[in-house]
């Protein structure tokens, strides 16, 4: 219920809302999901592996977001995004989250160090999961899109059901 209410919550907002599918848009975030993970490839053969996890992890919510927008669902949140992954696609979103945990770490408090080995790690991660959302990406046909649509939707439906419910019962 608590996802459910960030989701609504950021409804509202107008951070996360029903769009027109764009091809368009979809491909411009795979480019940069391609250019993140070739600059943490840099980063990395230069010795900067904070940054390389960081651009590691904004590879995989690139081409996150190119998946939503494929499906006509901008979403202006991380937390939102990563959940709609699990929620909505129903592909396990773990290392997702702990990639987004690892960039928080690394990009904002200066007590972590990153070796070799964990920078490998999360540029092996981001493009196993690039991999797959490419995959993902490419099996969505219009039918889908409406399931898929439909999914977010009746997550506000049911939470604006449930809560119009609790309101008269007042």
């Amino acid at each position: 219920m608590k996802k459910i209410n960030f989701l609504v919550k950021l409804n509202k907002e107008g951070k996360l809302q029903k769009v027109e599918p764009s091809d368009e848009i979809k491909e411009a975030y795979l480019q940069r999901s391609n250019e993140s993970l070739s600059s943490a490839k840099a980063l990395q053969n230069i010795g900067n592996m904070k940054d390389s996890v960081a651009l590691a992890y904004y590879a995989m919510y690139h081409c996150l977001l190119a998946a939503l927008f494929r499906i006509g669902i901008k979403c202006e949140n991380h937390a939102a995004s990563i959940l709609l992954l699990k929620e909505v696609f129903d592909i396990d979103n773990k290392k997702m989250t702990k990639a987004k945990s690892e960039r928080v770490d690394k990009q904002y408090y200066i007590d972590f160090t990153v070796n070799q080995t964990e920078t490998n790690q999360s540029i092996k991660i981001a493009e196993e999961f690039i991999a797959e959302m490419h995959n993902f990406i490419a099996t969505l046909n219009e039918e889908k899109i409406k399931v898929y649509q439909g999914k977010v939707i009746s997550l506000f439906t049911e939470e604006a059901a449930q809560t119009k419910s609790s309101s008269s019962k007042k």
